[in-house]
């Protein structure tokens, strides 16, 4: 079915008009602090089908359930071990997702046949005013076509969603820029399937053992069950092909200054602020060097400009891999389906080859 898509303001009249799309098992524009959420009634597989259908989504990818209250929970859930209570209390409502086993109450839809469900509590007003509209968990997965940048404005989510959903709830630029981070949860320990706004630091303050799964920095085979979205197939990714330097400033500067090709309106730089300089070709900062929060925040809306200037080929400066940095790689990890150059020493290029 298409629609006409609108976006709306967030008062009252469209709130309340958003949770009675919800209700009636459609599909909404929601903006969250990390992306904007393409959300639907989590109990209705018919809803969840909608998800799959606006965004192209393989079906085997699982989606976050998102409540605005403690009280949701225990409805979702079969067991809530008390790390997890740990964590909620310190980092909920928040950028944090936590997998837990399944209720009956929860369809295979929404957990992409698993039995495991991943719910987060958002921390942005709005999306928590949606949701206790309703008195339903929405199930949220980023309002983008699968595979393309993640978006961080209501504009976003219109360029791929117009005529697949009714409705768009403008929450203004979202806080974060990439999606929560997700674990899986243990009586004592955890593990990091997607890095985000809550880092592996942060987690240790409340457990000591916290472990980045394999799947972070590694590609993950197509046939491969995954308990997190986000570790499989290409994801985030521009219509440029996108190529990670890994080096220092001016091992990338050297790289891109003796491979450029010819044509070098179709050949971009994705650098940090102040580096546009330092290359020959067009160039775009999303953030600060060393302040992965600032590139947490740009990342999405670099890659989507990419698009708008019909970029072909993009060298992207490789960011530090620690704290909030870790979620930037590993999105831009997946925006670049693994291709990965590494710069040495002497600003020769290691074998470009895809990390495995």
């Amino acid at each position: 079915m298409a629609f006409h898509t609108i976006i709306v303001p967030p008062d009252t009249e469209q709130i309340n008009h958003a949770a009675a799309l919800l209700s009636a098992g459609e599909v909404v524009g929601i903006p969250t602090e990390t992306v904007y959420g393409l959300a639907a009634d989590a109990y209705n597989p018919d809803a969840i089908k909608k998800i799959f259908l606006a965004k192209g989504r393989p079906q085997d990818n699982p989606l976050i359930v998102h409540i605005d209250s403690l009280d949701m929970l225990p409805e979702l859930v079969l067991s809530i071990p008390d790390t997890a209570k740990r964590l909620a209390e310190k980092f909920w409502p928040g950028p944090l997702t936590m997998i837990f086993p399944k209720s009956e109450r929860v369809p295979m839809e929404t957990t992409g046949n698993l039995n495991t469900v991943a719910v987060r509590m958002p921390s942005h007003p709005i999306a928590r005013q949606i949701i206790h509209a309703c008195g339903f968990p929405l199930a949220a997965p980023s309002a983008n076509l699968s595979g393309s940048p993640s978006p961080t404005t209501a504009e976003h989510v219109l360029n791929d969603m117009n005529g697949r959903i009714p409705l768009i709830i403008n929450g203004g630029e979202c806080e974060i820029g990439v999606e929560s981070t997700v674990i899986s949860v243990s009586e004592d320990r955890v593990r990091v399937l997607r890095p985000g706004g809550i880092t592996v630091s942060m987690l240790r303050t409340c457990v000591e053992n916290v472990e980045i799964d394999n799947g972070v920095l590694h590609m993950i085979a197509n046939d491969v069950k995954v308990s997190s979205p986000g570790m499989k197939y290409k994801h985030y990714a521009p219509k440029a092909k996108v190529i990670i330097l890994d080096g220092s400033r001016q091992a990338f500067a050297d790289y891109v200054n003796n491979h450029s090709p010819s044509n070098v309106q179709d050949t971009y730089a994705l650098l940090f602020d102040g580096e546009e300089n330092l290359v020959s070709i067009p160039a775009l900062s999303y953030g600060a060097v060393h302040d992965g929060l600032s590139q947490a925040h740009g990342l999405f809306a670099s890659l989507r400009k990419l698009d708008e200037l019909n970029a072909k080929l993009v060298y992207a400066r490789c960011p530090e891999k620690d704290g909030v940095g870790l979620a930037v790689y590993n999105r831009l990890l997946r925006a670049a389906g693994f291709d990965v150059i590494t710069l040495d020493k002497t600003n020769a290029p290691s074998e470009n080859k895809k990390e495995e």
